[in-house]
């Protein structure tokens, strides 16, 4: 009788433990469904409330996307318009000092030119003298100056003065334009007053008389050398 106590125990015992396992397995399948139920859900809603954020963030990239383009095309605007100007400027001080340069040269030449020539009128004058000079020492009848000591005097005298008036003009770059029979005619230091006929076509506009000797200052001519000229 005992025996069979025990035993009936033993087997209310496992039913019991089988009960508890089974109910706890339930319990556990449960508590799984709701959980994934509740991560589906969550989940779905994580989607539904990310994406309004990510068509904002989307919207925003673009925006500042457009901003930056703007910027980028403002500056390129403005770099083209910066460069144009140092162009513009460069090009505007290149002329300046060239035009600086021009206008000084030219006062050089002016200031070497009024140094140079500031005595032309002076000289013009002093030409005057200096032919009647040389006219008085070529009517010297030569051959009577040993004969005569107040004729060799005088023109000692006179050809000793035009030396030295030479000397002089030679000194202030006054220099005397001497052309020969038969040189080429120079219309920058000749003035052709006549003709002369010859038949030589090679001697044709060729100087064919000295009537007066002219004169140069620093390589200007003052006063041309007036000669005549062959006409073929």
């Amino acid at each position: 009788m005992a025996t069979m106590a025990n035993m009936w125990i033993r087997s209310a015992q496992r039913l019991s433990n089988i009960t508890q396992i089974h109910a706890t397995r339930q319990v556990s399948r449960s508590a799984h469904k709701s959980r994934f139920w509740s991560t589906t859900a969550s989940d779905t809603n994580s989607q539904t409330n990310d994406a309004p954020k990510t068509s904002e963030n989307t919207e925003s990239n673009d925006a500042s996307k457009s901003e930056i383009a703007q910027i980028e095309l403002k500056w390129k605007e403005e770099k083209s318009k910066l460069e144009e100007d140092l162009k513009s400027f460069k090009d505007k001080y290149v002329r300046s000092l060239a035009e600086t340069e021009n206008v000084r040269q030219r006062m050089i030449k002016q200031i070497n030119d009024a140094k140079a020539f500031g005595i032309q009128g002076f000289c013009k004058d002093l030409l005057e003298v200096a032919d009647v000079l040389n006219m008085a020492v070529d009517n010297v009848p030569k051959e009577e100056v040993p004969k005569n000591i107040h004729l060799k005097n005088l023109f000692d005298g006179l050809t000793m003065t035009e030396s030295q008036l030479q000397k002089a003009f030679n000194k202030h770059g006054l220099v005397k334009i001497e052309p020969k029979v038969g040189d080429k005619f120079d219309p920058y230091v000749h003035e052709a007053m006549y003709q002369v006929p010859t038949e030589n076509k090679e001697s044709n506009s060729n100087v064919a008389a000295v009537n007066k000797i002219g004169y140069k200052l620093k390589e200007r001519t003052i006063r041309p050398a007036i000669v005549g000229v062959f006409k073929a």
